[in-house]
């Protein structure tokens, strides 16, 4: 009879502790501030360059009127100028025919791999229209950038180009990411 007394009052004990904590926690009855309300948000402004090749003996890419798919392999860094730091990779594969406008392979990858930020990001570019600026939408990332969403803004960064010239042109990418679930800031 003894070890039944112990165990009911055991049981009632700690059922009781559970109930008091919930009840007389600061956290559960904390109302969030206006401020707290909207996910952090993250701003990185970086340029996509073409590597500078040491070999003399590549070829330069053919293009056509009727070309079919973009595919390119860019470099990523934190300034304009070719000595810039840099701080990932632009990879990515658009079909700007417009039968795939909307297509799931018009997909921009920004791969970073610096002290402060590894990762990756997927950029969408479902509605590009050859344009100077163009505003396209952050899917995801990996990494430092996990679950982030927002939008990327690129822009041709060196005007004196031509917008046709998409082999040797430098685009501004300005990045606003919000990362939802996440009580900081990536520093």
């Amino acid at each position: 009879m003894l070890p039944r007394v112990i165990f009911c009052t055991t049981v009632s004990l700690a059922i009781l502790a559970v109930i008091l904590l919930a009840l007389l926690s600061p956290m559960s009855h904390k109302k969030p501030s206006k401020n707290n309300t909207k996910p952090p948000w993250l701003a990185l402004s970086l340029y996509i360059q073409q590597p500078q090749v040491a070999s003399s003996n590549t070829q330069p890419v053919t293009k056509s009127d009727d070309a079919e798919a973009f595919i390119f392999h860019r470099m990523l860094t934190e300034g304009p100028e070719n000595t810039s730091r840099v701080v990932g990779k632009a990879q990515g594969f658009i079909v700007p025919v417009e039968q795939f406008a909307q297509s799931a392979f018009n997909i921009i990858y920004l791969s970073f791999d610096t002290k402060e930020y590894s990762g990756s990001l997927g950029v969408e570019a479902k509605h590009v229209a050859h344009k100077d600026r163009e505003e396209l939408t952050v899917v995801g990332g990996t990494g430092s950038f996990a679950f982030a969403r927002g939008f990327a803004v690129f822009a041709h960064a060196d005007h004196t180009q031509l917008p046709t010239d998409v082999d040797a042109s430098t685009y501004h990418v300005k990045l606003q990411l919000r990362f939802p679930n996440r009580s900081q800031i990536i520093p």
